[in-house]
């Protein structure tokens, strides 16, 4: 994570720096559904990458705003990208507050969604910030926690947390968090997923969203699902996630975290394939291939 350091560090500091004469930014949330079953993959990233998707919608919006007021307005589109807080300058849009799991919640919708913005050289009326903490006592994202990741309300450990330890950790899963991590091959929606507001108010995908589950996901248990992605080799793992968020994770980040799962809800029939990671190119493959065999043994 070394690039929230040096300059984009400094950049963050002050939102009008990231995007030179940007004035005002419109914030914007998407909802990726939420009611779906969990599993092994984090919901966000079943579908399509929402990088894309998001980014021609903020475009989109840009070419609206240049039709009705007949101006051509510098602006830039902004999803999970650049030196930008969009968590921050969503809750200053009113569109949430930041709950205990630390995830921006809105009444309406719960914590499933994107954020995106766009920055804009324009003036707008300004929405007033989201005061209010709704949480209230709750702490079921707290307790939930596989790996016990939460110091406190809205202080969260990241070397603790399953996202980042199966999606951002370019190293060794840390051996106290690999049982814990159960069946999870990339993400965890578990603090999300016992939210009350999410219980209640998180919402059904629409027909043809474009964030819908691949077919890959779609009825596969962590198991199956492991097997697959131990057995790819680099041509499958580019055809099987072309257009996908997934691809953050190089494929043997991927083959790392299935050989822990295998580890945790594996069979002996799967130690054939975790002997043939034993001769897998990268260290850390078969560093876990190796723990993984030995606990199912």
């Amino acid at each position: 994570m070394a690039y929230l350091d040096g300059a984009g560090a400094e950049l963050r500091r002050d939102a009008r720096r990231p995007h030179p004469g940007a004035t005002h930014a419109l914030v914007l949330a998407m909802s990726y559904g939420g009611r779906e079953p969990g599993g092994p993959i984090a919901r966000y990233a079943r579908g399509d990458d929402y990088h894309e998707v998001l980014r021609e919608r903020v475009r989109e919006l840009h070419r609206w705003l240049e039709r009705e007021t007949g101006t051509t307005i510098n602006a830039r589109p902004y999803v999970d990208s650049g030196p930008i807080l969009e968590r921050d300058l969503a809750q200053r849009a009113g569109l949430g507050w930041f709950g205990k799991n630390t995830m921006l919640i809105n009444p309406r919708i719960g914590s499933f969604f994107f954020l995106a913005s766009l920055f804009v050289d324009f003036a707008l009326d300004v929405d007033e910030p989201f005061a209010m903490d709704r949480c209230g006592t709750c702490t079921r994202c707290l307790d939930a926690c596989p790996t016990q990741a939460f110091v406190g309300p809205r202080d969260l450990d990241a070397t603790k947390c399953i996202s980042y330890v199966t999606i951002e950790n370019r190293g060794e899963i840390p051996e106290a968090l690999r049982a814990p991590m159960g069946e999870m091959v990339y993400g965890c929606d578990v603090c999300q997923d016992v939210c009350p507001w999410n219980v209640k108010f998180s919402q059904e995908l629409p027909e043809g969203s474009p964030f819908a589950a691949r077919a890959m996901f779609v009825e596969k248990d962590a198991r199956t699902l492991a097997r697959e992605i131990l057995a790819m080799d680099q041509a499958e793992y580019a055809a099987a996630f072309k257009g996908s968020a997934m691809k953050r994770a190089k494929l043997w980040m991927l083959q790392r975290n299935a050989a822990v799962v295998l580890g945790n809800v594996g069979t002996r029939d799967d130690a054939l394939l975790l002997e043939a990671a034993l001769q897998h190119d990268e260290f850390l493959v078969r560093e876990h291939a190796a723990w993984a065999l030995e606990r199912i043994r």
